[in-house]
C-alpha cells in the first residue's frame, strides 16, 4: 500500500459533510444575510480586510465551513485551536507564531477558535493584549450567545455575526449536489425519491450536516440494484433521520398548525391539545409546538396575564431538556395554561404602532434630559440635570419621554382583560393616556 493508497482511504472515511465542505464563498449554502453580495462579511474577507470577529449560531449551518473558507482565501497564517483542549500554553505558542509570521513574511495570523464560549477566565485574559495589538485577528465560533457566555472584554473587540437555521429550500439543494457530486456521491449511482430528500431536509432542523448523515447513511445502507444502482426511498429516508414522514402531505400540516393557533387564541383547550397532538403523533418535530405556544403566550395573551409567556417559555426548556414522552407533560400543561388564560392582543397592537413610528418618524430628537451624561460633554451633562429621577417621587413623576414629533402619542392600549385591567387603572391613576 503506497501513500496514495492511504490519503485515499483517509477521504473515504471521511463523513460526507466534511467531503461536501465548500471551499469558497459561491458554493457557501445560506447565511446570505452574511455572506450575500456586497455583505460587509464578504466585502471584508474578498478585500483581506477581516478583522476579529465571533460566529454564532445553531450546529451544522456554517460557522466553521466559513472559517475555512476565510482560511483558504485571505492572504495569512491560520492557527486552529479548540476551547475545550486548548490551555494558556498554546495561546503562547499562536502568539510567538504570529510574531514570527508577521516578521518575516509580513502575514496576518488568523485563530480560528472552535466553542470558544468554554475559554475560561485565565485563557480570555491571555488572548486579550494579542487582539488589542493586533497580534492575532480571533474567528470564534460558538452554539452559545457570546454576550451572555463570553468574557465582555472579549466580545466588545469582536464583530459578531449570528448565524441562523437552514431553510429546507437549501438543505435540499444541498442534498441534490451531494447525490452528483464527484466529491460527495456520485460513484453509488444513487437515486433518491424527491419526498424523501425532502423529509430529510425538513426533519434536518436546519442542521446541513444532520442532513448530510442521514442522506450518507441511507445510501450506504440501502442495498444496490443488480445494476448496481442504489434507490433511496422515503421510508430509507425515515429510518435513517430516525424521524417518521408526516401522516399528511403539507398543506393539511400548515392547517392543522392553523387550527392549533386559532384554538388557542379563541380559548379552547380541548381543542388546542387535539391539534397539538395530531402535530406530534404525525411526525411535527414538537419543538414546533412548543416555538408556536411561546409566540402565541405574547401575541394573544399578552399582558392580559403575564404568566403565559413563563408558562410557555418554561415548558419549552422542559422539553428540550426532557424529550418525549416526558416533555410532553409540561408542554400539555402550558398550552392549557395558555388556552385558557385571559386574551388580549395589546402588545402586538402597540409593538406594531411602534415599529412604524421608528420607521417613518423622521424628527425624533430625544430630549436633552435624557440623553447620555457619561461622556465627556458640559453641555450635555447640564441639559441632564433636569431630568427627574422618578425614585425621588416616590417612584413615579410626570415628565416627557417620547421626542417632540411624538409627544402625547400613544402605541400601548392596554383592555379591560385579566391583568391588563390592573394596568390601565394605574395609568389612569397616573393621568395616562389608555
Amino acid at each position: 500500500m503506497d501513500l496514495f493508497d492511504l490519503n485515499n482511504n483517509a477521504y473515504e472515511a471521511k463523513p460526507l459533510a466534511d467531503k461536501m465542505r465548500p471551499s469558497n464563498l459561491d458554493e457557501f449554502v445560506g447565511q446570505t444575510h452574511i455572506v450575500g453580495e456586497g455583505s460587509l462579511l464578504r466585502r471584508a474577507i474578498r478585500s483581506n480586510r477581516l478583522g476579529s470577529c465571533i460566529f454564532w449560531g445553531p450546529p451544522g449551518v456554517g460557522k466553521t465551513t466559513l472559517a475555512h473558507i476565510i482560511a483558504s482565501t485571505a492572504n495569512g497564517n491560520f492557527v486552529r485551536l479548540n476551547a475545550v483542549q486548548s490551555g494558556v500554553s498554546d495561546i503562547k505558542k499562536a502568539a510567538e507564531e504570529a510574531k514570527n509570521a508577521l516578521k518575516m513574511y509580513g502575514k496576518r495570523t488568523f485563530l480560528l477558535l472552535d466553542e470558544c464560549h468554554r475559554f475560561n477566565k485565565a485563557q480570555s485574559d491571555s488572548l486579550l493584549p494579542l487582539l488589542e495589538d493586533g497580534t492575532l485577528v480571533l474567528i470564534g465560533s460558538t452554539t452559545e450567545n457570546p454576550y451572555a457566555s463570553m468574557t465582555p472584554a472579549i466580545v466588545s473587540r469582536c464583530r459578531v455575526f449570528a448565524f441562523r437555521r437552514l431553510t429546507s429550500e437549501e438543505i435540499l439543494g444541498a442534498l441534490k449536489k451531494a447525490l452528483v457530486s464527484r466529491k460527495g456521491l456520485k460513484e453509488y449511482r444513487a437515486a433518491c425519491d424527491e419526498e424523501a430528500l425532502l423529509h430529510i431536509a425538513r426533519f434536518a432542523g436546519g442542521d446541513l450536516r444532520a442532513a448530510y448523515n442521514a442522506l450518507e447513511l441511507a445510501v450506504l445502507t440501502t442495498p444496490p440494484a443488480a445494476d448496481g444502482s442504489i434507490h433511496v426511498t422515503l421510508a430509507d429516508a425515515e429510518q435513517s433521520i430516525q424521524q417518521k414522514s408526516l401522516a399528511y402531505n403539507e398543506d393539511a400540516y400548515y392547517d392543522i398548525l392553523s387550527a392549533f393557533c386559532k384554538s388557542l387564541r379563541g380559548s379552547d383547550a380541548d381543542a388546542a391539545l387535539y391539534y397539538a397532538f395530531r402535530l406530534i403523533e404525525g411526525g411535527c418535530d414538537p419543538m414546533a409546538v412548543c416555538r408556536r405556544l411561546v409566540v402565541h403566550a405574547s401575541e394573544d395573551v399578552g399582558m392580559a396575564d403575564p404568566n403565559a409567556l413563563t408558562e410557555a417559555v418554561a415548558a419549552m426548556q422542559a422539553y428540550e431538556k426532557l424529550g418525549s414522552p416526558e416533555g410532553l407533560i409540561p408542554l400539555s400543561q402550558a398550552i392549557v395554561y395558555v388556552a385558557e388564560a385571559e386574551k388580549s392582543n395589546s402588545v402586538i397592537l402597540a409593538m406594531q404602532r411602534a415599529q412604524n413610528a421608528a420607521k417613518n418618524v423622521r424628527d425624533d430628537e430625544i430630549p436633552p434630559y435624557l440623553r447620555a451624561t457619561s461622556y465627556g460633554n458640559a453641555n450635555a451633562k447640564a441639559q441632564g440635570k433636569s431630568y427627574k429621577y422618578p425614585h425621588d417621587y416616590g417612584g413615579w413623576v410626570e415628565q416627557q419621554y417620547l421626542p417632540d414629533s411624538l409627544r402625547g402619542e400613544v402605541f400601548y392600549e392596554p383592555k379591560d382583560n385579566g391583568y391588563e385591567k390592573t394596568v390601565r387603572q394605574i395609568r389612569l391613576r397616573k393621568g395616562k393616556k389608555s
